[in-house]
C-alpha cells in the first residue's frame, strides 16, 4: 500500500488513512485492519476499523493539516451541521482527525458542502477527505477525553437530556413542540433576505413556507418544517449563530403556531408548497417556469441533509453558505477593508455628492475623495468591510456618466480628510454625519431591500397631491425615457422603469431625496421587479 499521499483537495473520494505511522495492516484482502497510532507521541491508542479499497464515500471522514492547538470540539463543530456527530479520533501529534457522522449522507453532504467552501479552523485551511474505514472502533479508555467531549456535544444536540450512565440514548431527543420556528435577528447590519434564511434553514430539512416582517424595529420570520424534529435540529444548531462575522444573529423559539397561512408568494413571504400563489401588489407574478423551478427545489428537499442550491448573489451567497457550514468567510468580514478605490470615472460630470448617493445605496458612505491628480479616479470609505464588498459586488463595470466604472478595494485603510484651511476645490467631503444614510438603524427595512442595478426604481415617500404624470415628467428630465410605471395600493410608493440600467442610475443619481414639497423627501432605491 501506497504510503505517501500529496494534498488532496476536499471531496477527493480517496482515503489517505495510510498516512499515519505505526500503522500495522493486514492483508488487502482481509476485511479487518488494526491500527497502532501515536498521538502526542506517548499515549497509544487502539484504532480498529474496516479497511476499505475501493476508494468510496463513507462516514468516516480523514481530516488533515489542523492547527495544533485545535480542540475536539472545534473539529465536532465541522460536522454538526450536517448531522449527528458519532465519534472522533485525535491524532495530535500528526495534526490529523477522524470524524464519524452517524450516516453516510451525512458525510457525503458535508464532503460536498466543504468542495465549495474550504473548511478553516483557527484561520488555517483544512482537508476533509473520506477514510478508507466505514466505523470508527476507538479504545474509549484511551480516548476518555475526546469521548467526554462528544457526549457533552451530543446532550446539548440533543436538547440536554440526561445521560443514561455514560452513553446518551438515541431515542433521547425531545419532541419539538411545533414544526413552525419563530427566527428574530439581533444586530442585523446587513440584509438578511428571505433567500438566505431559506438556504440556511434548508440544511436540517425541508422548509415548507416563510413568512418575513418587521415588528418593534426588528427583522423576524415564522418558518415552517414539514417536521416538528427537523425545527428541533434547526433550532438546536442555529440558536446564537451569527449570519455574518460577529453581527446578523440567529435568536430562534418554537412558535405557537403550527401551520403557516401564506397568502403571497413574494420576496417578503413564500409557500414552496404553492408555486402558484399570486405575488400580491407592487410584486411580479412569478413566471410558469420560476414556479415550475420552485417545485423542483421542494422536492429536491425533501431529501434530508440534501444542500439546496444556492440562489443568492454574491457576498450574500458566501455569507449564507458560511452560516449554514460554520466556516469563516475569508475576505467578508465586518472588519475588511473599508475603502474602495474607483476608477474610469467621468471627471467632467462626477462630484463626491453623486458617489455618495450612488455608492450610499449599498451602505454608509463616510467620505468621499476625489483624486486632485487623477480626476477620473476616487477615494470612498464605507462604514464597515461588508459594505465595501457589497458596493464592489454591485457597482463593479457598471456605467456612470457613459463611462463603466471600475471598483476595487483600496490599500487605504482611511480617506484623509485635507488640512484645516487648505482649499482642494471641493474634491474630498465628509459624510460621516450625513442624515441620508440608509443603514443607520439596525433592523431598517433597507437591509432587505438591497439589489443589484437594475432599469427598474423602486420610489417611496410620495406625497399624495403628487400624480403618475409628475413622477414620469420628473424622470424624463434627467434624461431617460420612461417605459412604465405603477402605484402600489396606498399611492405612497411606486415602480418606474426607465429604458436601460444607466438610465436608471443617472435618475437614482438625480432624484434620491429630491424634494416633492409637503415636506417629502423622494427616496430612490434599484428594485428586483419589473413591470
Amino acid at each position: 500500500m501506497d504510503g505517501i499521499v500529496t494534498d488532496v483537495p476536499v471531496g477527493v473520494k480517496r482515503g489517505s488513512d495510510e498516512l499515519l505511522s505505526g500503522s500495522v495492516l493486514s492483508s488487502p484482502n482481509s476485511n479487518m485492519s488494526s491500527m497502532v497510532v501515536t498521538a502526542n507521541g506517548n499515549d497509544s491508542k487502539k484504532f480498529k476499523g474496516e479497511d476499505k479499497m475501493d476508494g468510496a464515500s463513507s462516514r468516516v471522514l480523514h481530516i488533515r493539516k489542523l492547527p495544533g492547538e485545535v480542540t475536539e470540539t472545534e473539529v465536532i463543530a465541522l460536522g454538526l451541521p450536517f448531522g449527528k456527530v458519532t465519534n472522533i479520533l485525535m491524532l495530535k501529534g500528526k495534526n490529523q482527525a477522524f470524524l464519524e457522522l452517524a450516516t453516510e449522507e451525512a458525510a457525503v453532504t458535508m464532503v460536498n458542502y466543504y468542495s465549495a467552501v474550504t473548511p478553516h479552523l483557527r484561520n488555517q485551511p483544512i482537508y476533509i477527505q473520506y477514510s478508507n474505514h466505514k466505523e470508527l472502533k476507538t479504545d474509549n479508555t484511551l480516548n476518555q477525553r475526546a469521548q467526554a467531549v462528544l457526549q457533552a456535544v451530543t446532550a446539548v444536540q440533543t436538547a440536554s437530556t440526561p445521560l443514561s450512565g455514560t452513553a446518551v440514548s438515541e431515542s433521547a431527543v425531545t419532541p419539538a413542540q411545533s414544526p413552525v420556528l419563530r427566527i428574530i435577528i439581533d444586530n442585523m447590519y446587513y440584509p438578511v433576505t428571505l433567500d438566505v434564511l431559506h438556504q440556511i434553514f434548508s440544511k436540517f430539512g425541508a422548509v415548507l413556507k416563510i413568512i418575513t416582517f418587521t415588528k418593534n424595529n426588528q427583522f423576524q420570520a415564522l418558518l415552517q418544517y414539514g417536521d416538528p424534529v427537523n425545527a428541533q435540529q434547526a433550532k438546536l444548531a442555529l440558536d446564537g449563530q451569527n449570519i455574518y462575522n460577529a453581527c446578523c444573529t440567529l435568536r430562534i423559539d418554537f412558535s405557537k403556531l403550527v401551520n403557516l397561512n401564506v397568502k403571497y408568494n413574494n420576496d417578503k413571504s413564500r409557500d414552496y408548497t404553492r408555486p402558484d400563489l399570486p405575488s400580491g401588489d407592487g410584486q411580479p407574478a412569478l413566471d410558469p417556469a420560476i414556479a415550475a423551478a420552485f417545485a423542483k427545489e421542494t422536492s429536491l428537499l425533501a431529501v434530508p441533509g440534501a444542500l439546496s442550491p444556492l440562489a443568492i448573489p454574491n457576498a450574500a451567497a458566501a455569507a449564507a453558505a458560511a452560516a449554514a457550514g460554520r466556516v469563516g468567510m475569508p475576505g467578508v468580514s465586518a472588519g475588511g477593508n473599508t475603502v474602495l478605490l474607483v476608477s474610469n470615472l467621468n471627471e467632467e460630470m462626477v462630484t463626491p455628492q453623486s458617489l455618495f448617493t450612488l455608492f450610499g445605496v449599498y451602505g454608509d458612505v463616510q467620505r468621499v475623495k476625489i483624486l486632485y491628480n487623477k480626476k477620473d479616479s476616487a477615494l470612498i470609505q464605507m462604514a464597515d468591510g461588508n459594505q465595501s464588498q457589497l458596493a464592489m459586488n454591485h457597482l463593479n463595470g457598471q456605467k456612470m456618466y457613459g463611462k463603466i466604472i471600475r471598483v476595487t478595494l483600496s490599500k487605504h485603510q482611511t480617506v484623509q480628510l485635507p488640512r484645516e484651511g487648505l482649499d482642494d476645490q471641493g474634491l474630498t467631503k465628509d459624510f460621516g454625519n450625513s442624515p441620508l444614510h440608509r443603514f443607520k438603524k439596525p433592523g431598517s427595512k433597507n437591509f432587505q431591500n438591497i439589489f443589484p442595478p437594475s432599469a427598474t426604481l423602486h420610489l417611496s415617500n410620495i406625497p399624495p397631491s403628487v400624480a403618475e404624470e409628475d413622477l414620469r415628467t420628473l424622470f424624463a428630465n434627467t434624461g431617460g425615457t420612461v417605459k412604465a410605471f405603477k402605484f402600489f395600493q396606498d399611492h405612497k410608493m411606486a415602480l418606474l422603469q426607465m429604458a436601460t440600467v444607466e438610465e436608471a442610475i443617472q435618475a437614482l443619481i438625480d432624484l434620491h431625496n429630491y424634494n416633492l414639497g409637503e415636506n417629502h423627501h423622494l427616496r430612490v432605491s434599484f428594485s428586483k421587479s419589473t413591470i
